[in-house]
């Protein structure tokens, strides 16, 4: 399947290699030829398992890539767990923001983007380790919003490989981006495969009742 973005990528990294090391000791490897932009939204599928958290950590280092990920700013604000947060990557977001959570970080992409500034938000769109009948759509949101690719990197315990080489720029229309993504997520399988959720979003309904997204 040929994505929007071909490598040779012109953002490249330099890695931990003590962090490769525990990872080859793990019997993991990653498929990984850098990143197309200085800016985008990295998709973490499947979420099935909290060795998913270890596992990409673990690679973020040995990849070099300084990704960052959203919590509750109420978590920032908890004396050590704040600091450590904002050390692995954390950016904390105010959840009763008028901009809400995806207008926040959007802002912030755009104001990165125009300052020439590197940032990678990584997420897991099912948000939850329990099955989930589809994706949440806030990274798709945020992606269109902010103007910047898709990444997406599939944690396939099948194989032991963290397959992170495919990304693309959205066009609009859900149901076709969302195939596209399917196509290039669809032999990957989580620790727990009962638990992945379908590539797909929610449908309307459950996204009004979804308050986490």
């Amino acid at each position: 399947m040929s994505m929007d973005f071909q490598p040779p990528y012109p953002v490249q990294l330099r890695g931990s290699r003590v962090a490769k090391a525990v990872l080859r000791c793990l019997g993991w490897q990653a498929e990984f030829e850098g990143l197309p932009a200085l800016q985008g939204v990295i998709v973490v599928y499947p979420h099935t398992s909290n060795w998913d958290f270890v596992i990409a950590v673990l690679f973020k280092w040995s990849l070099g890539i300084p990704v960052q990920f959203w919590g509750k700013d109420t978590l920032f604000r908890i004396p050590g767990l704040g600091a450590w947060l904002r050390w692995l990557g954390g950016v904390p977001v105010d959840r009763s923001s008028p901009k809400g959570v995806v207008g926040q970080m959007a802002a912030l992409m755009r104001a990165k983007k125009c300052s020439g500034q590197y940032f990678w938000l990584a997420l897991s769109p099912e948000g939850t380790r329990k099955y989930t009948p589809g994706w949440r759509s806030g990274f798709y949101r945020l992606a269109l919003e902010a103007d910047v690719p898709i990444g997406l990197a599939a944690l396939d315990y099948s194989r032991k490989r963290l397959v992170f080489r495919d990304f693309l720029r959205l066009t609009g229309q859900e149901s076709q981006d969302m195939a596209r993504m399917a196509l290039a997520l669809g032999d990957c399988q989580g620790l727990r495969p009962v638990g992945a959720a379908p590539v797909g979003l929610l449908n309307t309904d459950a996204r009004r009742a979804d308050t986490v997204d």
